[in-house]
């Protein structure tokens, strides 16, 4: 058979392919319609282990690799969750870099309901008002969102995702602004300070506001001519707004890691990371110990920080994240010496880890 044969031959059998996850998906809407008419929740962990590990089984026996395949159905199995109703909150407005995560990890067909403050984000999922909720945990340029990891705390959400953003900060205004009639920058005061040598360059007053988006929104709707706001692209297509300037950020490696919570944490993938917060006893080599631990376990740590527990003075919670999942062998062995050894330990949850 010649090349250009087995080329049509492929072709043939993508379109097929394609038809059938079609139709998968139809399928899918068809079952969050009856989901919905019996009150039940869209989310069903159980029923997608069960999907996963039906599929990691069919490529075993064909020989495939059913940690590839296994990948390429998540994400049928995510675009056939946000057909059938799938609600997920995030901070901001429209436009707002936490809608686009959101996209990025769940596909544009999803439902976003934009929340003013964190916290609400959090209630909106304790609430069951959504199903999911996206939250920024940490940037690369400015470290760790302290207010989420203190929410995380005192919730009984799960971390169920992360996905990972490259932040691309534009200058937008009303159309037919000019850039040397722009006097004052409004924006969330993160943005203001990560566009530090264009903003210097500007010499404009600095007005910081609670989300990049939402100033993007305010000077649409107060119909400013003489000022702009720091946000992303998206934000300036929504609200019908013109970029003046784009990628304005100091730094091009500016990313935001942002959680996906949930009421259950995500199934074991075989390339998982776990979150957990835990304290240990005022003892000399009480971190040391644990620490070792998980390297006699061959577990590596991807990030720790400590947080003051709020209760007494200079007391700390450690934030630890470390690779596996929580019901894995190893991991499991590591978290029960931990539970044996410090005052308290909370799983935040396991989930894959980020493309």
């Amino acid at each position: 058979m010649s090349l250009e044969d087995l080329r049509k031959k492929v072709d043939e059998i993508d379109s097929k392919i394609v038809r059938l996850i079609v139709e998968r998906v139809r399928i899918a809407e068809e079952v969050g319609r009856e989901k919905r008419k019996a009150g039940k929740q869209i989310e069903d962990v159980a029923r997608e282990r069960k999907v996963l590990k039906n599929v990691r089984h069919i490529a075993q026996e064909d020989n495939l690799n059913y940690e590839a395949i296994e990948n390429i159905y998540r994400q049928i199995v995510r675009v056939s969750k946000s057909v059938q109703g799938i609600i997920v909150a995030f901070q901001g407005e429209r436009g707002a870099y936490g809608e686009e995560a959101a996209f990025n990890f769940f596909g544009t067909s999803v439902q976003v309901k934009p929340c003013e403050n964190l916290d609400d984000v959090f209630k909106a999922v304790e609430k069951e008002e959504v199903q999911f909720g996206v939250v920024p945990i940490e940037n690369s340029l400015e470290g760790s969102v302290s207010q989420a990891y203190d929410l995380l705390l005192d919730s009984s959400l799960k971390v169920c995702g992360e996905v990972e953003l490259r932040v691309v900060h534009c200058l937008i205004a009303s159309p037919g602004t000019r850039l040397d009639l722009i006097k004052r920058v409004y924006s969330h005061p993160q943005a203001l300070g990560q566009c530090q040598a264009f903003l210097k360059h500007l010499g404009c007053e600095l007005i910081p506001t609670y989300n990049t988006a939402g100033s993007v929104k305010m000077i649409k709707e107060k119909g400013i001519t003489d000022g702009a706001a720091i946000a992303s692209a998206r934000a300036a297509e929504i609200y019908g707004m013109e970029i003046i300037s784009r990628e304005i950020e100091d730094n091009p490696n500016n990313f935001t890691r942002f959680f996906i919570l949930a009421k259950q944490d995500s199934p074991p993938s075989g390339n998982d990371k776990t979150s957990i917060v835990f304290s240990v006893r005022h003892k000399p080599g009480s971190l040391h110990e644990f620490l070792k631990e998980l390297a006699s376990k061959n577990i590596n740590l991807t990030k720790i920080e400590s947080r003051p527990t709020r209760q007494r003075p200079w007391e700390y919670n450690f934030y630890l994240d470390f690779e596996g999942h929580h019901e894995d062998k190893a991991p499991q062995e590591v978290l029960e010496h931990l539970r044996n050894s410090s005052i308290f330990v909370k799983v935040l949850g396991s989930y894959p880890k980020a493309k």
